[in-house]
């Protein structure tokens, strides 16, 4: 068997996502090498670079996309740099991906000292209409460059997920309605708590999950049955902030995730397909027990349930959490002790090694991914739509949107 093209990977960021793709990139069975890294400090590139059997720290982007052995760059970065890092990465030739999502608003058309309420306050059709035009240029620089953009959403890697999409082929049903959501106990990171940093809540942070996974579905069935894709057509949508209702502040609420600033912690839409079907789909960070990510599909002649996390492919029992000592057991799950499920291999069954795999082989033979860029775009539109329903409680139509981006 003639020795396949290795793909030089450079990941941009080294944080918690950029050591997520590193262990994937890893364990590709050497079709991927890790190249170089970059951050915004060089102290913790190298750092991350040492750690993660990453060839090269580089000072600053620009040195990382000057490298003729970097053919991919994996952009683990805030959402405020996907735009103009994925412009630069595509006009030094390189195959780009992004993680979920797209893009978003931050107050990317503000004075860099604009308050957080003056981020957080904006209309929010101007905040669908900047959100939209990014993620529409970012599509539309890569296809300008003959490199390709690949949408980092796990979710429709997923083997559960690609496994239900094969079923449904095979079947040949149609999609009637969509369930899915991701909730947990809140995210780890101070960022996530103020709109400036995140450009929403846990509707965009959480809840952009299943939104992928079932804007490929219905794109994908449309595609096969049709020879047109399924697209969303409109959004009823509500969010809200649990963390502070009046009785939480009688109780001690230690398990609850409070200190939102002006951020969602709960989030849910209800999404129009233009053949008639529904998705619903939701984010929360009001969930104890650890990570939970499901989704549900109903079809005309089949119903699939597809669980991420947790699934019981192992349980595990313990009378206290000391038992297990510091073992990871799955994302968020607080404490070790009673029943648990503790994954064997998250990476896989979450979708990011698939993922990752398909990614490097776009990337090696010039194809499409399985994920593509337009994808993000759908799923930027309709969360912005929903912010947009829930301010004005209403239907919104996703002609506005392109109306108000024309």
């Amino acid at each position: 068997m003639p020795m396949q093209k290795r793909i030089g990977v450079g990941l941009l960021g080294a944080g918690f996502l950029a050591r997520t793709r590193a262990r994937c990139y890893r364990a590709l069975d050497g079709r991927a090498e890790l190249v170089a890294v970059a951050s915004r400090g060089f102290e913790s590139a190298e750092t991350f670079a040492r750690e993660h059997g990453v060839a090269h720290a580089c000072r600053s982007a620009d040195e990382l996309l000057a490298r003729d052995d970097v053919q991919l760059v994996d952009l683990c970065v805030p959402n405020d740099q996907h735009r103009p890092l994925c412009e630069r990465a595509a006009a030094a030739g390189k195959h780009v991906v992004c993680t979920k999502p797209l893009t978003a608003y931050v107050g990317q058309d503000l004075p860099p000292d604009a308050s957080d309420a003056a981020i957080s306050g904006r209309d929010r059709r101007e905040m669908a209409v900047l959100a939209t035009v990014d993620a529409r240029a970012m599509v539309e620089v890569c296809a300008d460059e003959g490199v390709r953009l690949m949408y980092g959403e796990n979710w429709i890697y997923a083997p559960s997920i690609r496994r239900a999409q094969g079923l449904l082929a095979q079947a040949n049903g149609t999609i009637l309605d969509l369930r899915g959501g991701e909730s947990h106990k809140g995210s780890h990171s101070p960022y996530s708590r103020r709109w400036r940093h995140t450009g929403g809540g846990a509707l965009l942070r959480l809840g952009a999950h299943p939104l992928g996974a079932m804007l490929w579905l219905k794109r994908d069935e449309g595609l096969r049955k049709r020879g047109a894709p399924i697209v969303p057509i409109a959004v009823t949508a509500d969010v809200a902030d649990p963390s502070r209702i009046k009785a939480l502040d009688d109780e001690t609420a230690e398990y609850v995730a409070r200190g939102w600033v002006d951020v969602e912690s709960w989030g849910a839409v209800i999404v129009e397909f233009d053949d008639g079907a529904r998705g619903l789909a939701w984010g929360a960070d009001t969930t104890l027990g650890g990570m939970e990510s499901r989704l549900e599909i109903q079809s005309s002649n089949a119903r699939f349930r597809c669980n991420l996390s947790p699934n019981d492919l192992l349980q595990c029992y313990t009378p206290e959490a000391e038992v297990l000592g510091d073992a990871y057991v799955m994302e968020k799950i607080g404490s070790g002790a009673g029943w648990t499920t503790p994954i064997p291999d998250e990476d896989w069954s979450s979708g990011h090694l698939g993922m990752c795999a398909d990614f490097v082989g776009c990337a090696r033979d010039d194809r499409a991914p399985i994920a593509t860029g337009e994808i993000g775009l759908d799923v930027v539109r309709v969360v912005y739509a929903s912010y947009v329903a829930a301010a004005e409680g209403r239907k919104v139509l996703l002609e506005e949107v392109d109306t108000w981006t024309a």
